[in-house]
């Protein structure tokens, strides 16, 4: 998060609005919620668990259980569980 003084981004009567609340001191201003970003989208994360979780349902929809699924993914039983039963 970076800082941005007030009096270049906003009004001068916002300003002093703003002012009859806090002065001289730092306030996050939070994005609306549509617009904020799920955890992992700007790391991209996100993507690669998505992917993930795919390729691991669709191998237990193709036949792989889920014991071996927990092998070859390295997570715990309930994880697999939740992702094959949940997924699409």
């Amino acid at each position: 998060m970076k800082y941005i003084q007030a009096n270049v981004i906003f009004p001068e009567n916002l300003l002093k609005e703003i002012q009859k609340y806090v002065q001289g001191e730092m306030i996050y201003i939070p994005k609306p919620e549509g617009i904020r970003k799920r955890w992992g989208e700007n790391s991209g994360n996100r993507k690669q668990l998505d992917h993930r979780n795919t390729k691991i349902w669709e191998q237990f929809h193709e036949g792989a259980t889920i014991d071996q699924l927990v092998d070859t993914f390295s997570l715990s039983y309930d994880s697999i569980k939740k992702i094959v039963y949940s997924k699409k």
